[in-house]
This record gives structure tokens, sequence and C-alpha cells, in this order.
């Protein structure tokens, strides 16, 4: 007789596998698709739209931050700029008491030499050499100025970058070349330059004796009285005539009769060293072994 097996209980099975076959299909399906695209794409607008509402947050209260601040803005600069040129007009001021007292103590110091018999030309020369005296005679006046920057024919916005500005190098060239040419004494709108002057740079601005200078630049030279063809006739006259053509620099090179050029501020001293007594020892001035006052056409 074959026994059949025991009927398995109903509740057993169903708690033993309580996950239908063809739901367990479905999820594993699911499973392998990843999310629903159309809940994915739900998604990622709402993500989208809480990064862009917060941004236009952002910008709106950077734009109000910056309206608000702009009147502060406007009055600290202005204050400053005020500041600058209230100091400018002062030290002007001070400059020009500071040639008259220098005026004054040279005409007492002469005065007191020709009573006492000595030679107030070797005191002149020096003055000469180092810058630290006021000089007049002919001379020659180079004119340098920026081109005018190229802009847009529609527009009319600056486009590209202006090739024409005169740099610190472009005076340092002429300045070396009159110097080199036979001039005495030269200054840079206005400012006498001495045997420690510097051209130099800050930024955008052109500093000569750390005092800003702006175009149009004038070098005015006092020498002799060809000290124009000279330069006119050097390879640095030649080099600014070929910028002037090339990139438009405003170039001009002008005799002039008589000029008058003031002294430069009297040199800060580091240090000082006595001058030996004459002996018979001592070699005699401007012998071998004797420093000699250099010119500063020595720059």
């Amino acid at each position: 007789m074959i026994e059949r097996p025991p009927a398995s209980d109903f509740l057993t099975e169903m708690f033993r596998n309580s996950l239908d076959a063809g739901y367990a299909e479905a999820a594993r399906r699911r499973a392998q698709r990843g999310p629903d695209p159309w809940r994915r794409r739900l998604t990622g607008q709402l993500a989208r739209g809480l990064v862009l509402v917060a941004t236009g947050f952002l910008l709106v209260v950077a734009y109000h931050q910056t309206v608000a601040g702009r009147p502060e803005v406007s009055r600290v600069r202005a204050g400053l700029v005020t500041d600058v040129r209230d100091r400018q007009h002062e030290t002007d001021l001070l400059q020009q008491q500071a040639d008259r007292l220098r005026d004054e103590v040279s005409k007492e110091r002469d005065a007191a030499l020709a009573a006492a018999g000595t030679d107030a030309g070797a005191i002149d020369r020096l003055e000469l050499a180092t810058g630290t005296g006021k000089v007049r005679g002919p001379g020659t006046v180079v004119r340098l100025g920026d081109a005018a920057p190229p802009v847009d024919p529609v527009t009319g916005k600056p486009t590209g970058k202006n090739l024409g500005v005169v740099l610190d190098r472009d005076l340092q060239r002429v300045t070396n070349e009159l110097w080199r040419d036979g001039a005495e004494a030269i200054s840079i709108n206005g400012e006498r330059l001495s045997a420690i002057s510097t051209i130099r740079t800050a930024g955008s601005t052109i500093l000569v004796d750390f005092r800003p200078i702006s175009s149009p630049y004038l070098v005015t030279a006092i020498g002799p009285e060809d000290l124009d063809r000279r330069f006119n006739d050097s390879r640095t006259g030649q080099l600014f005539r070929a910028l002037a053509s090339q990139y438009g620099m405003q170039v001009a090179v002008d005799r002039k009769g008589e000029l008058t050029l003031a002294a430069a501020p009297d040199p800060q001293l580091h240090y000082a060293r006595p001058v030996p007594s004459q002996s018979p020892s001592t070699p005699p001035s401007g012998s071998p072994g004797t420093p000699v006052p250099s010119s500063p056409g020595g720059h």
C-alpha cells in the first residue's frame, strides 16, 4: 500500500512564505531598474528650484547691501581724495617756504664767504653737481605725453592695451641721454634731479623722488645751446620718434633760450666722514687718490 505525504498546514505555509512569488519578482525587477524615472525627474526639478530660489535670495540680499553701502563708500572716498589734496597743498607751501629760506641762506653764505676772502665758486660747483642749488641758463625741453587710448569706433569704449603710454623707463632713457649730451641740470615736471634721484613706477603712477607726476611729462635740461640737436641725432631721439609714429606717443623737443630750475631738496644724510686737513703728505685736490664729486650725469 502506497502512503501519501501528509498535507501541509495552510497557516504554517503562509507564515513561512508570507510574500507571493509574483510580488517578489516584481520587487526584484524594480530594484534592478532603479527609482521611477518620473519620480527622479520630479526630484531633480524640485532640487533645481530650491537652488534657484536660494541663489536669487542671496543676490537680492547682496544687491540691497551694495546699494545701501554705496553712499558711505562714496563719502569715504571723497574724504580721502580731499585729505590727499590738502596734504599735497600743504607740502607745496612748505616746499615754497623751504626754497625761500634756502635762497636767503645762500645769500648770507655768499656774503660771509666774500667777507672772509673765500672762493664761493667751489660751493656753487658742488651744488650744481649734486643738484641742490638753483640754476638758470639756456637749454632744452623734451615733452612726452601718453597716446590716446584705442577705442571701438561703434561703442566708443577703450579696446585693447594702450602701447603709447609713457613708462618710467622712458623718462630714464631721456634723462640719461640728456646727461650724455652735456646737460648740467635736469628736472621732470618741476622735480629737480639730484645725485641720488630715482624715477620709478608705483602702480600706474610714475614717481620722481617719491613724488607723483602725470602726463604730459616735461623733461627740462640746462646745457649746451645745441642740446636739442644732440638729443634728436641720438639713438634715443630716433627711438622716441619711432614710438610717436607707431604708437601715437606725443614727443616734442624744443630749444629754450632761458630756463630756471629750482634746487632739489636737501638730501637726507645717513652717515658722514670728516675730510682730512690739507698737509704736505696729502695729494692736491683732483689728483689720484682724492675723491672728486661726480656729476649727476652718471645716472
